[in-house]
């Protein structure tokens, strides 16, 4: 049984965190198999959308603490192994975003700690009912810092401070207006809407939305001035591309587009 299940349905793929009797932690096999994936998905032009989710009762609980206590019977006290074992997480959670695909989340259960923190990596996400976000590291003695990255680019700051001083989950409904989710749906239909979203995505000109997603992400990070400076070459690249020529076309015959993807 794989750790990581991949199924493809026409454009989008959907991958599966695939060991719900852990509640499908982000152990070292874990962070392997979705590098490795994600870098095989980069180069995949076939796949234009990614929907990750999780098997069993969980999404994801984070990482994989019996996995972490065993590496403190080193010489150093596990300091080697725990320095890598975050840089190789926060790799795998930038290595989302720079995908040229939107990934999208599909939740449900919990999403703790690091499991949180993929939620947060995640270009969108859709919740059911009853799941709950943590960042609770620090009811053990553990504030979850590298989560911290992350969530603090989705939800407010004083918000995205109380959950991690408090250890305190939050429901799907309230990570919903704090904008760590997309949206919430009935958890019978979760499975369909997040196809849904992924499937109007994965019918969108798979150039111009790798463009977009790049863009996105670089001028999140600039002042105001450079970001309409970059984004405005961006957008010339784009008008230039000859798919983009087409679907203007497209438009002004109101008729729907026929990508040459």
């Amino acid at each position: 049984m794989a750790i990581l299940e991949r199924s493809d349905t026409g454009a989008v793929a959907r991958l599966t965190l695939n060991q719900p009797e852990k509640l499908n932690p982000l152990s070292d096999e874990m962070l392997a198999a979705l590098q490795s994936t994600f870098e095989e998905l980069a180069n995949d032009s076939s796949i234009r959308a990614i929907i990750l989710s999780g098997a069993g009762k969980a999404f994801c609980a984070g990482h994989d603490l019996k996995q972490m206590t065993a590496a403190r019977a080193g010489e150093d006290g596990g300091r080697a192994y725990f320095k890598d074992l975050f840089d190789r997480c926060a790799t795998m959670m930038q290595t989302v975003q720079r995908l040229p695909q939107p990934v999208i989340a599909e939740v449900h259960g919990i999403a703790t700690a690091a499991g949180c923190q993929l939620v947060a990596s995640c270009d969108m996400a859709v919740a059911a009912t009853g799941t709950r976000f943590g960042v609770n590291g620090v009811n053990i003695g553990l504030f979850c810092s590298t989560p911290m990255v992350a969530l603090s680019r989705n939800i407010p700051r004083k918000q995205a401070f109380e959950m991690l001083t408090t250890g305190q989950f939050i429901s799907a409904e309230r990570a919903e207006a704090l904008g760590l989710v997309n949206r919430v749906v009935a958890p019978e239909n979760l499975q369909t809407e997040t196809e849904a979203l992924a499937n109007m995505v994965a019918e969108k000109l798979g150039v111009a939305v790798k463009i977009g997603k790049e863009a996105f992400y670089k001028q999140l990070e600039m002042g105001l001035s450079d970001a309409y400076d970059y984004t405005g070459d961006v957008m010339v690249e784009n008008m230039l591309h000859r798919q983009t020529e087409a679907g203007i076309e497209a438009f002004l015959e109101k008729r729907k587009p026929e990508w040459d993807q």
